[in-house]
């Protein structure tokens, strides 16, 4: 086959499945100018799913977002179809049907006997293997997946996954033809979870495993993420996605991983899906939605004056010793530098308020308390922080108004190592610097994924940059410690970047 075959762009388009997404995929095909032909094996549905993109349009049409006349020629591009036969000569068939390997393996081979060798054969598949879709068909090679994400014509990302058999021809074509459309495609191996599916478990990982071990209460966990600048916490986000959904994608993972330990499901999910808590769509999972105004919340934000200190230092090097030096400013405190120091903190009369860096506080000493990392430096932010078991009652309430003289507004937890930003994020940069290290995808590419699949506030080799390769592996390295497991073992990758950037 020449390259010349693999040209989508133009190319009348066959889409499978008329639920949400496949309806999705039409309108954003036919809105790119694609004649597009939508089936499903269910009786009426792609006529309704055309006559819901007519309204959705035109309701886009009264808010002036989009031409009549454009829209007009959208829906007249799309052709409801109650049979396969009936497509026509199609350049790139998208099916968004079940979730199950054997429905997607019998629907591609008989699509093999319907349409031309060239033909593309695209699976919207979120977690099931393209080089298993593709194993046992006449040219597996123009087998790849096309990964969109909920709901399609809004959201930027496409992975374009390629299977050990799919032609490199074939996946560039289709992450042309993704881009062609204002999509933003990103390659992909056919590794479990992709890309955003693999690399954000530990979003929802770490703060499961803080809930099974009381660490924290859900809606703390939650505000302490959104303050590091995540549009959702990790427990209103599973409760949004549906706990059953997410516990069986959890476990997906951790199978086809052959059970490795860094992707073990939770406890504590599971129990809320045994008791039918699944979330939003129940209306209980974390929190009650059927009660209104019963979530709970943490306290506002109270300024705090200075304690009195006879001897303040601020320890440390970098962009956060700077700011916590303005902020004592600001406060009218007399205090001196230490930048010799291996730690980024306070110390107020020998006792150490410190950045975590990995270690629980009693770990380190009596009078000490740590605090989180603060991704977002602003007035007001939440931050988690733990004094160690050892340290007095009075060192404890000092610690907490310190934290407000900063301008956090402080949470306690118990003394967990890593607290919650520190060791969610760790974990998410370890996991996608594993991803790059295997192959899975480019760097750049798992920053433009985990952007734009899940809107986080960056990329985790964006996070990298400004943290550190040596300030990840010590949080790394201190839950694996304390932990003593394989849950926490640093990616090779992410060592050896470290080992570059260590002094000779």
């Amino acid at each position: 086959m020449s390259s010349q075959e693999f040209n989508l762009r133009g190319a009348r388009i066959l889409v499978i499945g008329a639920g949400i997404m496949g309806a999705g995929i039409a309108q954003v095909a036919a809105q790119a100018g694609h004649a597009v032909a939508l089936f499903d094996a269910r009786e009426g549905l792609a006529s309704q799913a055309r006559s819901k993109l007519a309204s959705t349009l035109n309701t886009l049409v009264a808010k002036g977002r989009i031409d009549a006349a454009d829209a007009a020629m959208a829906i007249e591009r799309i052709e409801p179809v109650t049979a396969l036969e009936q497509a026509g000569e199609v350049g790139l068939v998208i099916e968004a049907v079940l979730e199950n390997i054997d429905v997607k393996r019998a629907l591609f081979k008989q699509l093999e006997m319907l349409v031309a060798p060239q033909c593309v054969l695209a699976s919207n598949t979120s977690s099931l293997s393209i080089t298993a879709l593709a194993n046992g068909l006449a040219h597996p090679e123009r087998v790849v997946g096309m990964h969109f994400f909920n709901p399609v014509p809004l959201m930027k990302l496409v992975e374009v996954v390629s299977g050990l058999r799919t032609s490199p021809r074939v996946a560039d074509s289709v992450f042309a033809l993704a881009n062609s459309w204002d999509k933003v495609a990103v390659h992909t191996r056919s590794t479990p979870g992709f890309i955003v599916n693999r690399i954000a478990r530990p979003y929802y990982a770490e703060s499961l495993a803080m809930l099974q071990e009381r660490a924290a209460e859900p809606h703390v966990l939650d505000a302490c993420l959104r303050s590091a600048g995540f549009r959702m916490g990790p427990c209103e986000l599973m409760d949004l996605i549906g706990h059953d959904t997410n516990f069986a994608v959890t476990t997906s993972v951790y199978e086809a991983n052959f059970f490795d330990k860094r992707f073990v499901p939770s406890l504590v999910q599971r129990e809320l899906v045994d008791a039918g808590l699944l979330g939003r769509k129940v209306g209980r999972g974390f929190y009650d939605y059927v009660e209104e105004g019963s979530k709970p919340q943490i306290s506002s934000f109270s300024p705090s004056n200075a304690p009195a200190a006879s001897a303040l230092r601020v320890v440390g090097l970098g962009a956060l010793a700077d700011q916590m030096t303005e902020a004592l400013s600001k406060a009218g405190c007399r205090f001196s530098r230490d930048t010799a120091a291996h730690w980024v903190g306070l110390e107020a009369d020998g006792a150490q308020l410190r950045l975590t860096d990995g270690r629980p506080a009693t770990a380190i000493g009596d009078e000490v308390a740590v605090f989180d990392l603060p991704l977002a430096f602003k007035t007001g932010a939440t931050l988690a922080w733990a004094p160690s078991a050892r340290a007095t009652d009075a060192w404890c309430m000092t610690a907490s108004r310190w934290l407000r003289v900063l301008g956090f507004n402080p949470q306690r937890l118990t003394d967990s190592p890593g607290l919650v930003v520190a060791r969610t994020v760790a974990m998410l940069i370890n996991e996608a610097a594993d991803a790059v290290h295997q192959g899975v995808c480019s760097a750049s590419g798992a920053d433009a994924a985990m952007k734009l699949g899940v809107n986080y506030p960056a990329g985790p080799f964006e996070w990298l940059a400004s943290w550190s390769p040596a300030g990840v592996l010590a949080v790394l390295d201190a839950l694996d410690t304390h932990y003593r497991g394989e849950r926490y073992r640093a990616s090779p990758w992410l060592r050896q970047r470290a080992w570059c950037e260590a002094p000779s």
